[in-house]
Parts: structure tokens; C-alpha cells; sequence
């Protein structure tokens, strides 16, 4: 990536950053939004550590200082992290199924030793990726803010893990480490490895079914936004700090409904538009039964059905990303429509 390839706006935004910032520590950098991370850092010619579990060569042949490790391993994270002036911290797992220690360990384990490792190497800026499932409940989310409270209860352990993990980086923000939390609503794009190819497939195997008799509306981001987003929250922390120690949400501020959503990602590759529904309560009973039988047979597989996405399918999600577009100057730069059409071109390459 060519830092002209960038909209002028983030182009200002990464080489002011670059002032300031010469090595930064990018857990996940394998990943969908990690990996944008990178590109963007490199095209101003910031030093970039990688960290993953994984192997990467792409990576390393773009010019990120690869180092393979597990986040659930202090000294290994502290270890990568020196020298550097600033930590993304992207990496979680994911997903919607799993034991509680699968989840805790890389999602608070992981962030506690990001922590504590800016904290013994006087690293003093952090900028998490959270998740707006921090608040979800299994209800309607109209428009909400940052006033909303942390869900009470949970439907999956990413969520609840994902806000354990939240708090403890806003509780550790101090005159010594600038921290803040961003909430992206489900990033897509080209080569997207997660929302796109999962709607894709379920759709050419007949099993892509819309949840509940209501078209509820929903608020997504693409990935280009969600790394500018990174990166102005990171230029903040380095200038005004006025993100320290808050969480934002952050969309393309684009709220349609799911149906209309799913068609369009189906419209990129000529598949024919969902229409067939399940009613909310078939689904979360559905989701029941499939979460005991998986647990009883002790079945790592996420099962096709679960209460959270039930729940996900048949309520609304769209934010309020004022203060957002307040504290950080963010707005999308990619349209839905304009993302749409990458995405298109993307997937008949």
C-alpha cells in the first residue's frame, strides 16, 4: 500500500502520526483489521511489530517485524513489545462458541499482560479493539451511545469477555498510559475472512434464513474506517488525549436492515436475495438445543445455530458515533455503497 492510495484525510492523519510514533506493537496482525493496520503505519514509514500465533510471511515481506507468540504469555508479550512507542492491541478470539477458559485466557489474560508490559516498559499509549457486544444484552440497540451500561448478563463468553477485558483497559488509563477502547460493528471488505464468506456460503447451501418477522436495522463498518478510526484514536492519544480512558463505537453511520444488508453482500457475487425467514423464537429454541447437545457431546464446532445469534439476527444494532466524529474527527471515508463495489470487484478477481 502507497500512502497516495489513502484518502487525503487519512494520509494527513498517519504522517502527523508519524511525527511522533517511530515503532508500534501490533497484536493480531494477521488478522482482517490488523493487517490494514500495518499497511497504513508502513506507508509513513512507522517501524511495525507484529505479534500472532500464527505464521505470516506477507507480513514480513511487506516489512512488519514478525514475532510469533501467544498473548496468554506474559513474558513473551513483554518480550516483543520493547523498544516500541505505541500498542494496537487487535487480537482476540472471536467467535461465538467455545469454553469459558478459551475465551478468557487470549481476551483478559491477553489484555492484563498488554498492560502490564506498557506499564514495565513505559510504553504510553494503548488503543483496544473492543466490540459493541459489550452492551448487548439480547434486546434492541436503537442509536445507543456510550452512556449505555455494560450487558448485565451474556449470551456467549466473547462478550463477556470482551467487557471484562474493556474495563480493565480504561481502568488502567493514568498520566503514565493513555489508553482507549474502539468498538467497530462487524467489519467487512475485501478479504474479509469472517462475515462475507460466511453469508456466501450459507446462502449457496440453502441455510441463509432471515430471524424474526421484522426487518430490524443494523449499523456494520468497513475495514478502511475501521483502521482510519484506529489510527485517528491513535493520534490522539500522541496530541490531545482527549479519548483517554473512554470507549467509542464506531459504524459507517449507515443504518439498513439486516435483509437489505445480506442481499447486497449476496448481490456481489450474483447469488439471488434471502428471503425466507424463521421466526426469533424457533431460532433461540433452536439455539438452546444446539448449545446442550454440543455441550453434552463436548463438540468444538460452533453449532449453525446459537441463543447469541438468534438474538443478533432478530434485533436491531446501530449507534449514536457522535462522539466519535467529536473526540476523534472520525467519519467514514468509505461508503457503504462505494465499500459494496470494492468488495464486488474484490470477489470476481
Amino acid at each position: 500500500m502507497d500512502l497516495t492510495d489513502l484518502h487525503p484525510l487519512e494520509q494527513a492523519a498517519l504522517t502527523q502520526l508519524s511525527v511522533s510514533v517511530n515503532k508500534v506493537f501490533v497484536t493480531g496482525a494477521g488478522g482482517f483489521l490488523g493487517l490494514a493496520i500495518c499497511q497504513r503505519l508502513l506507508a509513513v514509514g512507522i517501524q511495525v511489530v507484529g505479534f500472532a500465533r500464527g505464521d505470516y510471511p506477507r507480513l514480513v515481506e511487506l516489512g512488519v517485524d514478525m514475532r510469533q507468540g501467544d498473548i496468554s504469555d506474559y513474558d513473551n508479550v513483554k518480550q516483543a513489545m520493547q523498544g516500541c512507542d505505541l500498542v494496537f492491541h487487535v487480537a482476540s478470539k472471536a467467535g461465538v462458541w467455545g469454553s469459558k477458559q478459551s475465551y478468557y485466557s487470549p481476551n483478559v489474560d491477553g489484555v492484563n499482560n498488554i498492560i502490564n508490559a506498557c506499564k514495565a516498559l513505559n510504553i504510553q499509549r494503548l488503543v483496544y479493539t473492543s466490540t459493541p457486544s459489550v452492551t448487548f444484552a439480547g434486546r434492541d440497540e436503537n442509536g445507543i451511545n456510550e452512556s449505555a451500561p455494560y450487558a448485565e448478563t451474556y449470551l456467549n463468553y466473547y462478550g463477556e469477555s470482551k467487557a471484562i477485558a474493556e474495563q480493565h483497559v480504561l481502568a488502567a488509563n493514568s498520566a503514565q498510559l493513555h489508553t482507549t477502547a474502539l468498538r467497530p460493528h462487524l467489519i467487512w471488505g475485501p478479504n474479509d475472512p469472517h462475515l462475507v464468506p460466511r453469508v456466501i456460503e450459507r446462502a449457496r447451501a440453502g441455510r441463509l434464513k432471515l430471524v424474526g418477522h421484522e426487518d430490524k436495522l443494523v449499523d456494520t463498518i468497513y475495514v478502511d474506517n475501521a483502521a482510519y478510526a484506529h489510527v485517528l484514536a491513535a493520534l490522539d492519544l500522541v496530541t490531545n488525549a482527549k479519548c483517554a480512558g473512554k470507549a467509542y463505537f464506531l459504524s459507517n453511520d449507515q443504518p439498513i436492515t439486516m435483509a437489505d444488508m445480506l442481499n447486497r453482500i449476496l448481490a456481489s457475487v450474483d447469488l439471488p436475495p434471502v428471503t425466507k425467514r424463521v421466526p426469533a423464537g424457533v431460532a433461540y429454541a433452536a439455539g438452546v438445543v444446539l448449545e446442550t447437545v454440543y455441550g453434552l457431546l463436548n463438540k468444538s464446532q460452533e453449532p449453525i445455530m446459537t441463543r447469541f445469534v438468534a438474538r443478533q439476527l432478530s434485533t436491531s444494532h446501530y449507534f449514536d458515533i457522535s462522539a466519535a466524529k467529536q473526540d476523534l474527527g472520525y467519519q467514514p471515508l468509505i461508503s457503504l455503497e462505494q465499500g459494496m463495489q470494492k468488495l464486488k470487484q474484490s470477489l470476481s478477481n
